[in-house]
């Protein structure tokens, strides 16, 4: 159904229960502006998807999902999904205004994905590596038992297949509806990623516009290499609870990948469009200084 006939129908939405139900059109007809968050400049959203959710006036980096991410990070058609179906349970039987496995069905329809984070192996510059990317569309990118599970088992392939290992973290922390069982992922994850640095694996952490709690506190920070997107929120506690609990005012730019940047808690704060090639280079660095430290103990 075009935008046309949509509008043609919507006379008769009130009479006509099956024409009420029809979807709005799709995003070609009805979202053709996107405004930006930091400008207020309105975007035509097919540019500003071709600009990889960049605004081409401020350089706003806009929230990327995890397919958007994979699409503008690895090889054209290279990248194999890992644990494709894996769904989280209802372990505690947990209610809060709605049961557990309806909120996680809601997300699921909003997002399209089955799980906060797609984990998978591709080529990024021709350079293999695995990877596992988050989405906050999902659930707020919160962790709960699955996303646990589904990031130390791509780290666990990494190590078995001598690959490089990149997680893009974007996450809002531990998922509650899950309890204790969310936050032994904190432990399982960073126990994963010891024994991938003990075997000498590359760990680059890619951190995203938001990247909080639990998430923070394991294995988005863990990284041999931490690259931040420009302005991405990067805490373990939010802004208001920190300002609540120490009764001072924060600076302007507390928790901005520049604000961490400049106190040494990341490496390096990188343009999106710039990535890819970054990763790329950062990879093939790797392999090269791995290969002679080899060759050198033959």
């Amino acid at each position: 159904m075009d935008l046309k006939e949509w509008f043609a129908n919507r006379k008769n939405r009130k009479e006509n229960k099956e024409v009420a139900k029809q979807p709005m059109p799709d995003e070609e007809y009805c979202a053709l502006w996107t405004q930006c968050f930091q400008c207020r400049e309105y975007l035509y959203t097919r540019d500003l998807r071709q600009n990889q959710l960049v605004c081409p006036k401020c350089h706003y980096h806009f929230r990327c999902g995890a397919l958007d991410r994979i699409e503008y990070t690895a090889d054209a058609g290279s990248f194999k999904e890992i644990d494709a179906e894996m769904q989280s349970s209802d372990p505690l039987n947990f209610i809060d205004t709605e049961a557990y496995p309806r909120r996680q069905e809601e997300a699921s329809r909003k997002s399209g994905l089955k799980e906060a984070v797609i984990t998978g192996v591709c080529t990024i510059g021709g350079n293999p590596c695995a990877i596992g990317c988050m989405d906050f569309g999902h659930f707020g990118g919160s962790m709960g038992s699955v996303v646990g599970e589904k990031v130390t088992r791509i780290t666990e392939y990494a190590k078995q297949n001598h690959l490089p290992l990149i997680i893009v973290s974007s996450s809002g922390g531990a998922r509650m509806q899950e309890g204790i069982l969310s936050l032994m992922q904190l432990a399982k994850t960073s126990s994963a990623l010891k024994d991938f640095s003990e075997a000498g694996g590359l760990y680059i952490s890619l951190l995203s516009e938001p990247t909080f709690g639990g998430v923070t506190a394991s294995f988005a920070m863990l990284g041999d290499v931490i690259i931040a997107e420009p302005g991405a929120r990067i805490g373990f506690a939010g802004r208001r609870v920190i300002e609540q609990t120490i009764r001072q005012k924060l600076p302007s730019d507390f928790q901005t990948a520049e604000y961490l940047l400049k106190h040494g808690q990341v490496d390096m704060v990188v343009d999106r469009g710039q990535l890819k090639d970054r990763l790329a280079s950062l990879i093939a660095f790797h392999a090269r200084a791995r290969t002679r430290s080899r060759a050198q103990a033959v």
